[in-house]
């Protein structure tokens, strides 16, 4: 389970900011929106945040440095060369910060134990790296390193809890490596839980993009997996009775991440795939359509199908920039109260996803924990905080308190009028 997620000095984001998914002593809404992490401290975690603010405030940065994190722990001791950067953007609008490394720090529980790993990078090189593991009170700090500005080499200090060959894993680490990377492609038994946690724990739908047609198409190939997919679309009242699998020769979209943070290399392989067909059924006839016919709301809920069950059957994390893009919002409170349910999601799953949707902010469906704001200061530097700071009361109307401007993180209009368009 994510307990917090730290970021500094990451394009818009210039200060510290911290996104943290531990709930706070309020006990409403406890039995659907909180799940218990295991641990005397912290003791839950919410189920699902939403982060709302206007364009151009920050959100889809926070996400994407998260899901930047992820493919940097994934990619860097094995696809980045030695010598190669890495495209990561500093705060530019502060000389101060334009050349200071960028930081990253991630908390999680797994198996009963709390990580704290983080680091920090220039696109040259690894600046700073820890680890601090929680398997009693006080945290044992595994490893951390440090680059010794003077003689341009990283300086590393270990704890005897890590225990293995060290030396070789200190050895094979590039700078423009991680060594929890290195370290878990040799095979460290300790950090590989870490490594896997973050990589495959970690999933990051960015804005405009939709997840994979295979992601989704999988779940066709056995009748179980075909009937998770019917039930999804059957439980956002898409008028569909039935899917059918069908072989079909086509183009299978294969992605190669170069570098974090770069444009990722697509190549298309033709192969026999399982494409779905919807059937339609009325009192006089039924009819089968190809996926490009349905509506777009309708694509868009079978593509994120696949990633939602996965996330749920696994007890991952879930990231999606713009959750409501092409979605009603009835539907967008289906795929929040699926995370909601402790049925559907008995593995401690979670959501976090930005919207524009205000009908969302209803405390029926979220706890005031569970919603955050971006917004800019006077030097253009994302501020991030949540709703619980403004102390709103139990049957307060968030929706109309946010639209009045009560909360912050809303656009302002000068009051000037647009110039009429010459004809």
């Amino acid at each position: 389970m994510l307990l917090e997620f730290r970021v500094k000095n990451f394009r818009s984001i210039r200060d510290e900011q911290v996104l943290s998914l531990v709930a706070s002593v309020d006990k409403t809404l406890a039995s659907t929106n909180v799940a218990d992490t295991g641990l005397k401290a912290p003791g839950r975690v919410v189920r699902a945040a939403a982060v709302y603010g206007p364009n151009a405030s920050g959100k889809s940065n926070l996400l994407l440095a998260l899901g930047f994190m992820r493919a940097l722990v994934a990619e860097s001791a094995t696809v980045i060369q030695l010598g190669q950067t890495f495209n990561v953007q500093p705060f530019r609008l502060d000389t101060k910060f334009s050349t200071q490394p960028t930081e990253f720090e991630v908390t999680f529980v797994e198996e009963g134990v709390r990580y704290q790993y983080g680091f920090s990078l220039t696109p040259q090189r690894i600046v700073d790296e820890w680890l601090l593991v929680y398997r009693a009170r006080k945290p044992q700090q595994w490893f951390s390193r440090t680059l010794n500005t003077k003689s341009g080499a990283a300086t590393y200090e270990f704890s005897s809890h890590l225990t293995g060959p060290r030396k070789l894993w200190q050895d094979s680490t590039r700078p423009n490596a991680l060594f929890l990377s290195t370290a878990a492609q040799l095979n460290s038994e300790l950090l590989r839980p870490v490594f896997t946690w973050i990589v495959e724990k970690i999933s990051h739908i960015p804005a405009g993009q939709s997840p994979l047609l295979e992601f989704t198409n999988k779940w066709l190939k056995d009748a179980a997996g075909k009937q998770s997919i019917r039930d999804f679309l059957l439980s956002a009242d898409i008028s569909i009775s039935d899917i059918v699998a069908v072989p079909r020769k086509g183009i299978s979209q294969h992605i190669t991440f170069s570098a974090p943070g770069e444009p990722p290399k697509v190549s298309h392989v033709e192969q026999e795939m399982l494409m779905p067909q919807f059937v339609h059924e009325t009192k006089r006839g039924s009819a089968k359509f190809e996926l490009h016919d349905e509506s777009m709301g309708t694509q868009r809920l079978y593509l994120l199908a696949g990633p939602v069950l996965e996330v749920l059957r696994n007890g991952r994390t879930l990231i999606v920039d713009e959750l409501d893009s092409s979605l009603h919002t009835l539907l967008v409170r289906r795929l929040i109260g699926m995370f909601q349910n402790l049925k559907l999601n008995p593995h401690g799953a979670q959501l976090i996803f930005s919207t524009h949707d205000t009908s969302l902010l209803d405390q029926t469906l979220f706890r005031r924990d569970q919603i955050w704001f971006t917004e800019k200061d006077t030097s253009q530097a994302t501020r991030l905080y949540p709703l619980s700071d403004f102390s709103p009361r139990n049957k307060e109307a968030l929706e109309r308190g946010y639209l009045a401007g009560r909360y912050g993180a809303v656009p302002f209009f000068d009051g000037a009028e647009m110039a009429p368009v010459e004809e």
